[in-house]
């Protein structure tokens, strides 16, 4: 029983943050008018799917992940509605929606966490249980920056990282709907700014590329971009595998 309480509580938390980064990028996507073709959530086999005027919904069997299919993001369209024919302050809020929806949520989940348990804690008005929830959520985000700065800096090892291993771990040890919501919140900004890293196969290593291409006045060759997606890709997996097998040694 145990075991199944635990795996719900990690596919709840997982899912529901891809959700909402994803939807961040349906969102904004529509809001530009750019046609979004396929909107799915997991991957594998499809277990459910529903035809919309214009966009296709679909469910997967398996939840650790998603993504929005968009006309004219892998390869150059010039149909209307293309994502490589909008402008480039469109295509720049639709990369960085999906980290910003997470930031956001899981700043303002750790607010009203904060700002509840202190209510209840200190029997506080309103207004500084307020203030608290602000002052609490400031250094939380400081600690996230400097965290990684160490990281850039060297003063934080491979050792010290958690990947999807540590955190279901982490996730599945939580007691009670407080402590699952402040991981929750924790989560969800982390993922959020780690996505807006300026590394190609992430979002903000795609925002990056509209910058050069602001500069440029003109994108990238399609060769030189594939080229750096491919050798982001290859780091990206190489990366996951360590911090991985890193959780997996603090396990045993």
């Amino acid at each position: 029983m145990g075991f199944i309480i635990a795996a719900i509580k990690i596919i709840f938390l997982l899912g529901f943050l891809i959700i909402i980064h994803e939807g961040g990028h349906f969102l904004v996507a529509k809001l530009c008018k750019v046609k979004v073709n396929e909107f799915s959530i997991g991957f594998g086999p499809t277990i459910w799917s529903k035809q919309g005027k214009e966009t296709k919904y679909e469910l997967r069997l398996i939840p650790f992940g998603g993504f929005v299919n968009m006309e004219g993001e892998e390869e150059h369209s010039e149909k209307e509605g293309s994502f490589s024919k909008a402008s480039i302050p469109k295509r720049f809020a639709i990369i960085c929606a999906g980290a910003m929806v997470n930031i956001l949520f899981g700043i303002l989940a750790y607010m009203i966490l904060i700002m509840v348990t202190y209510l209840i804690s200190v029997e506080a008005n309103f207004f500084n249980a307020v203030g608290y929830a602000f002052s609490s959520t400031g250094t939380l985000i400081y600690a996230m920056g400097d965290s990684i700065v160490q990281l850039f800096t060297g003063k934080v090892s491979m050792n010290d990282m958690v990947g999807p291993v540590g955190i279901s771990q982490m996730v599945s040890q939580t007691a009670g709907i407080a402590q699952f919501v402040y991981l929750l919140a924790i989560i969800s900004v982390s993922l959020g700014i780690t996505n807006l890293l300026p590394f190609v196969p992430l979002d903000g290593g795609k925002a990056l590329l509209l910058i050069i291409e602001a500069i440029r006045r003109k994108p990238l060759k399609e060769g030189t971009e594939l080229k750096l997606q491919t050798a982001g890709f290859f780091v990206l997996i190489v990366f996951s595998i360590l911090v991985a097998y890193n959780d997996i040694l603090r396990l045993m």
